[in-house]
């Protein structure tokens, strides 16, 4: 198993955090085992709890009570204090309570971790297309401001591995949606060049420049509009770190539903505040 880990964050030994990867866990698909974290149609339930305790094994973190949500692609966010009894619907959680290790599931959407190591809080985000237009990473550092006193002048912010603007393709009418929200949408999109043959009667058509139709599909990059909505939040740019690896490119590696379809896993993304080993009250 390897658990992928942002350097600048190893140093606070009060801090547990960690983007799953695919290989090292008792479910099998396409005939090896996989480190499956989501409870989905295709694997059992006692599989991906033992996957989830190897998981919290590997980062040393065994006893911490593992916080997931029932996400559904919103700008949710769930506050905690203590291990709820049931599973909470959102698409990102936070916290400033030691012993809760907070964890979003992903298979292409962006995993977001945030820290704020002034305060001792963190937040982990799921970042669909849905969720970003929504902000939710922005929502997501006011309740840590309104709720832990956090300024987002002292945010640390993580992307971790997702599907990238090489591979995410989505229709005209997700972009026209961002164009109507956000100024600078356009820096996110790229045309899908199709490869089709030109059409040689097109100029009997042809509409005046401005007004030819959009192509039919086009490339997001979520973790480039995700970064944009954590500096207009006020994160500082050398605090945020974004992972280039592609979930859709490196399925060897990782879990993506879109090169994979509804048998893909689930990776986690995960962070929370250590019980001892450093942490101070405030």
């Amino acid at each position: 198993m390897r658990v992928l880990q942002l350097a600048a964050l190893t140093k606070f030994p009060w801090l547990v955090h960690g983007f799953s990867t695919r290989p090292g866990g008792v479910s099998e698909l396409g005939g090896k085992l996989v480190l499956d974290l989501g409870f989905t149609d295709w694997d059992s339930g006692e599989n991906v709890l033992e996957n989830r305790r190897r998981l919290q094994s590997a980062l040393g973190a065994p006893d911490m009570a593992l916080v997931s949500l029932r996400q559904f692609h919103s700008d949710v966010v769930c506050l905690f204090d203590k291990a709820p009894a049931e599973v909470c619907r959102g698409d990102a959680s936070a916290t400033n309570r030691p012993g809760l290790l907070l964890g979003v599931q992903t298979a292409d959407c962006v995993p977001i971790l945030l820290v704020d190591p002034c305060r001792h809080s963190v937040a982990a985000v799921h970042a669909g297309w849905r969720g970003t237009l929504q902000r939710i990473v922005q929502k997501t550092i006011g309740r840590m401001q309104m709720e832990f006193g956090s300024r987002s002048a002292d945010l640390i912010a993580t992307l971790g591995p997702a599907i990238g603007g090489c591979c995410y393709e989505v229709g005209t009418e997700v972009a026209s949606a961002f164009a109507a929200q956000f100024a600078n949408a356009a820096e996110w999109f790229d045309e899908l060049r199709t490869g089709d043959a030109p059409n040689p009667l097109q100029w009997l058509s042809m509409a005046p420049p401005g007004h030819q139709p959009p192509p039919k599909n086009v490339l997001l990059d979520l973790r480039k509009a995700n970064r944009c909505h954590l500096l207009e939040a006020g994160v500082r740019e050398e605090n945020i770190f974004v992972s280039d690896l592609c979930t859709a490119c490196h399925t060897d590696f990782f879990f993506s539903y879109r090169k994979e379809g509804p048998h893909s896993g689930r990776l986690m993304a995960v962070i929370g505040l250590r019980e001892s080993l450093g942490y101070s009250e405030h």
